[in-house]
């Protein structure tokens, strides 16, 4: 693809040179988020998985400033072998009145090992008098000492200009004096850092675009997400000429957080035609984005662009009926290049086109059926009428869709009742029993057990009545449990619907129930998650 209208010609630009940095700071300003703490362990995963991803630099942290971040640095030099990623260890300037050959925190830096190093330092002349209440030339003359120093020790060096653009506002002169002085004395990269997330894109790149012109020093972008335009104000940097660009994994970081690295790097890969990653590594974008969002603990958010797993998911069925034709003509990109993948959505709004797209997505023929597509169609929009949904129930819908084909055998079992006593004991104690009958290969089966609650005494009633004839079942497990109440306005006298996700130790499903109590519609998921998993594991149906 060409580069956005409007923005400069480009040359191909290749990893394996310094052209263009991708640098990632998930470990020091993404692990601010709150919510996020990680283990000297958690950052030595995450690490391998940006290095893998294939950045130019993974900044790790403070060392000296906090234990966890120095063990950090001493163990991934031993235990990482990086083969894209240089480490970046993170510090400040010297102190004011010091020297930066004697000041305890540089120090520190340099023992890090790291190759890299990146400075912060004030750039806003009322953070310089009110933060570090110091002069404006003692300032500059903390730059450019810590930064000379550190180049005689053979280290490299970025600095990262703090506030740097309210800065520029409020003094230009001053902020520029400061880029001035750090490329001087051998910053290598001199980055322009919205700290308070303030800027629009607009402001973004005429700021860059004037800092370099007046400048000349190779120039980086950190932006902050405040506004919802770090994205874009980092892309807008780059427009400008920035040749850096700082940003965090899923768009971790201090308050709404920063500039995410999975659609900048996208975009520059994609969009720009700029070879900024090691061939092949943006097809495993998507997998390395949920793996750090289960690292840190958090659900990997289900809309993020390129790598969310609606990213490329198409409900409307006007969408549906030109995808058919062609699936460009509802999509930006192939969902393959970042290693997502396309999806229908089955719901209310389903038309022909969704329902034919999704059984081909399920791997099943409908061979141009249109009295079976159409009962199909009108199922789902009974249903939904009724409080089921689809949309995160493929287990569950390809089961009704298999409902609908001729000569077709449905299920493993039929539940002909079940029964369950909760029972209040005088010391404070509870009891949950459930009773199942069910009829399978023509027997009928009555099962009793006991459970921590009502649903996981049916499950195991369940399970008792069927491992016997299905011992396949025994490998199931159950990893997730929704109840969302439902309301009369849906039209419906159902209270209840519940989602449960299953896995069989190689792959997740999930399947609904709707009832007019919670035990019920679990009691219809459960069994919809059993019979799901039995074709799984390729044992046919019988009933």
């Amino acid at each position: 693809m060409n580069a956005p209208a409007g923005s400069p010609q480009r040359t191909t630009v290749h990893h394996t040179e310094d052209g263009f940095h991708v640098f990632d700071t998930t470990l020091r300003d993404g692990a601010q988020r709150e919510g996020i703490n990680l283990t000297v362990r958690d950052k030595l995963a995450i690490a391998r998985h940006l290095d893998d991803f294939g950045v130019g630099f993974i900044e790790g942290g403070w060392p000296g400033a906090n234990p966890r971040d120095t063990e950090f640095f001493a163990r991934a030099q031993q235990e990482i072998g990086f083969r894209h990623a240089q480490l970046v260890a993170f510090g400040a300037t010297r102190r004011p009145g010091g020297k930066a050959s004697e000041d305890p925190q540089v120090h520190a830096l340099l023992v890090s090992g790291a190759p890299v190093i990146t400075l912060v330092a004030k750039s806003h002349d009322r953070h310089v008098e009110l933060a570090l209440r110091t002069t404006l030339e003692e300032n500059l003359e903390m730059v450019r000492d810590t930064v000379s120093y550190l180049r005689e020790q053979g280290r490299r060096v970025f600095v990262d200009c703090e506030h740097f653009f309210d800065g520029y506002r409020a003094n230009p002169e001053y902020a520029k004096a400061v880029v001035r002085t750090a490329s001087e004395a051998g910053a290598d990269v001199v980055v322009l850092c919205d700290t308070n997330g303030g800027m629009l894109p607009a402001q973004i790149q005429a700021t860059v675009a004037a800092v370099l012109a007046d400048t000349g020093a190779r120039l980086g972008i950190h932006a902050q997400d405040d506004t919802g335009c770090a994205v874009a104000n980092t892309l807008a940097a780059v427009d400008a000429g920035a040749t850096h660009v700082q940003c965090t994994a899923n768009g971790y970081g201090e308050r709404v957080g920063n500039a995410n690295l999975f659609p900048v790097a996208a975009a520059l890969e994609l969009k720009y035609d700029m070879r900024v990653l090691p061939a092949g590594a943006l097809g495993n974008m998507t997998r390395i984005s949920h793996t750090i969002a289960e690292i840190v603990n958090l659900a990997p958010s289900t809309h993020q662009p390129y790598v969310g797993v609606s990213a490329f998911a198409h409900k409307a069925g006007l969408h549906a009926s030109a995808i058919k034709v062609d699936p460009d003509l509802y999509q930006h990109i192939e969902p393959t290049l970042v290693g997502n993948h396309m999806r229908m959505l089955v719901s209310d709004m389903a038309g022909r086109a969704s329902i034919e797209l999704k059984a081909k997505e399920l791997g099943i023929d409908l061979g141009g059926d249109r009295d079976l597509v159409g009962r199909v169609v009108a199922r789902v929009k009974e249903q939904e009428r009724l409080g089921y949904t689809y949309e995160a129930a493929d287990a569950s819908f390809e089961l009704l869709l298999r409902e609908e084909m001729p000569d077709s055998p449905r299920r493993h079992f039929r539940i002909e009742s079940w029964r369950i006593i909760a029972e209040d004991r005088p010391d404070g104690s509870h009891a949950n029993e459930a009773t199942v009958k069910l009829w399978t290969q023509g027997e009928r089966i009555v099962a009793t057990a006991e459970g921590t609650g009502p649903v996981n005494a049916f499950d195991q009633a369940l399970r008792a009545g069927l491992e016997r004839i299905y011992p396949e079942l025994a490998k199931l497990e159950l990893v997730d449990y929704k109840v969302r109440n439902l309301e009369e306005t849906h039209g419906t006298t159902s209270a209840a619907r519940v989602l449960i996700s299953t896995t069989d130790a190689t792959g997740v499903w999930s399947t609904v129930g709707v009832g007019d109590n919670i035990i019920a519609a679990s009691c219809q998921a459960l069994g919809d998650a059993y019979t799901y998993g039995l074709l799984r594991a390729g044992v046919a149906p019988t009933d």
